[in-house]
């Protein structure tokens, strides 16, 4: 079964998904999810489940892919209830509304079986939240839900102009509807918007009015599933969400084995979706003996510094720390130095607090800077260690030597490039389905050309600092954006400023959710 503290209730735990956003879902939802042994989902919210469950996921379909029927997807909870599993039923959108939660209730309980429900955010409500709009204000004190599947609907029922109107299933018959409206005594000037993908990265707007919709709908192009949200209130928007700087672009994230969590976080918060790409992994050195005498040294007194230029590097001092039984306090006496937020806050967490962290950029060129010549009457020992990776660079080292110090360049872990992503990547890489690559290495540079390709010319390229930077130029890259400091936020903020300028510029232009990818788009088109 899986591991939880949270227990939940004997029964079927029915889960509303709303929107589909992982971020939106209630705390007792996601408690659910997390200890259930299995999770049985509609096919909208598979990525959702497996996002948020340690379980088993199963789709609600059969073997061709046709949804189950309310039977069958019942004796699957059973089953499941009767092995001793504690199971969620995982429901797409908002079944409330449209009634398919006291379906699968009520079947559940006719079968003799308790259940409970966690109720999510409606989809209604956040679709108007997220698209900055009111459903009630001003004169209007009333909304009324529509299904646009609904036969034989009396539109002049819905005439009244102190009525929010909200038609489910309704973005592709959007100019139907506004037509009919207006045929049934409707003011054409009532503003009309059509939500698709509300609540998630992919959501797309349109804001007209009845009168003017047909056009405005031939204009955008835009096509797929949503709501349309029709009254006075319909005008009342402040826009926030599809205003965010990176709204909607892909962007790739070339993976190592550090946590890319902080960066992914930030790109969401600025509207991104990040992807990401396993380029390469942390191993041993082939050799332990130099790091073998390394680690001896450290204890003996061999070393006036220690100099940390990567988060694997203090990872694998820690780990060798480990493997003998050591500490931080081996440490004692010798001065530390380190380049990086994740470095030094590493070190900071095994207990031990850099001597030296320097003041501007986290690079090798700026740590050379700030380093004293060696001073055989204050220094005692003119001996460093840095413990790298096995294809690091020797600038470091060359700027230590001609400042007077002996280097100890240990290899202390060996990159290894990853396998190639699936097909589908590498195509969408080289093609430009990406909008947006950003690289926090040079490695991670060199990895993801070496087993993916280049990226294509219209994709931005975002570099966290100047030697990963120079790296992508020595790969054909051009680097478009290269924050003043080498860390994550600084990185990621950037991006979303040279986004949002790209946005802006598509505007003046007339090009509304503009973003690099549908460049490559237009421009096929064009040729076609």
């Amino acid at each position: 079964m899986a591991s939880s503290q949270f227990t939940a209730a004997v029964g079927v735990s029915f889960v509303i998904a709303g929107p589909g956003d992982p971020d939106l879902l209630t705390v007792r939802a996601h408690r659910l999810l997390s200890a259930a042994d299995v999770v049985l989902v509609d096919e909208e919210v598979t990525r959702l489940a497996e996002i948020v469950s340690a379980g088993q996921v199963l789709v609600a379909n059969d073997n061709q892919g046709a949804p189950l029927s309310l039977a069958a997807r019942t004796k699957v909870l059973v089953d499941a209830l009767k092995a001793g599993k504690q199971i969620v039923r995982l429901l797409s959108g908002d079944p409330v509304l449209d009634g398919r939660l006291a379906m699968e209730t009520e079947s559940v309980a006719k079968a003799g079986h308790p259940f409970e429900v966690a109720a999510g955010v409606s989809t209604l409500t956040a679709v108007a939240a997220h698209v900055g709009l009111p459903l009630t204000g001003g004169r209007t004190r009333e909304v009324r839900i529509v299904d646009a599947d609904a036969p034989a609907i009396d539109w002049a029922t819905h005439a009244d102009p102190l009525v929010t109107l909200v038609v489910h299933n309704a973005a592709d018959r959007a100019t139907e509807v506004s037509k009919a409206l207006i045929k049934a005594g409707r003011d054409g000037a009532t503003p009309i918007a059509i939500v698709r993908d509300g609540a998630t990265v992919e959501q797309r707007s349109l804001h007209s009015t009845l009168e003017e919709l047909p056009s405005a709908v031939k204009l955008a192009k835009q096509s797929g599933v949503g709501i349309v949200i029709i009254g006075e209130t319909a005008g009342d928007r402040t826009p926030w969400y599809e205003n965010r700087p990176l709204h909607g672009w892909r962007i790739l994230v070339p993976k190592t084995k550090d946590s890319t969590e902080d960066l992914r976080e930030r790109l969401i918060s600025f509207g991104g979706v990040p992807f990401e790409v396993p380029t390469m992994s942390v191993e041993p050195p082939r050799t332990p003996q130099q790091m073998e005498r390394a680690i001896h040294g450290l204890v003996s007194g061999r070393y006036e510094w220690v100099i940390f230029t990567s988060l694997n590097a203090v990872r694998a001092i820690r780990e060798r720390f480990q493997e003998y039984g050591l500490d931080a306090r081996s440490l004692s006496g010798i001065r530390i130095a380190a380049i990086g937020e994740d470095a030094v806050d590493a070190l900071i967490a095994m207990g031990v607090r850099p001597d030296l962290i320097p003041e501007e950029e986290q690079t090798t060129t700026s740590l050379l800077e700030e380093w004293p010549e060696f001073d055989s009457i204050n220094d005692p020992i003119n001996r460093i260690f840095l413990p790298r990776a096995d294809i690091a660079t020797d600038t470091l080292v060359a700027g230590l030597t001609a400042l007077g110090w002996e280097v100890e360049d240990v290899t202390a872990f060996r990159t290894v490039r990853a396998s190639p992503p699936p097909v589908e990547t590498r195509e969408a890489i080289k093609s430009g389905g990406f909008d947006a690559v950003v690289f926090t290495s040079s490695s991670t540079v060199r990895n993801l050309v070496g087993i993916a390709g280049k990226p294509h010319p219209t994709t931005i390229i975002a570099c966290i600092g100047p030697a990963t930077a120079k790296t992508a130029q020595e790969h054909g890259l051009r680097v478009d954006v290269l924050p003043e400091d080498a860390s994550i936020a600084a990185l990621s903020h950037a991006l979303a400023l040279h986004g949002g300028s790209l946005r802006d510029e598509a505007a003046q232009s007339g090009s509304v959710g503009w973003r690099p990818s549908r460049k490559r788009s237009a421009a096929r088109r064009r040729a076609t």
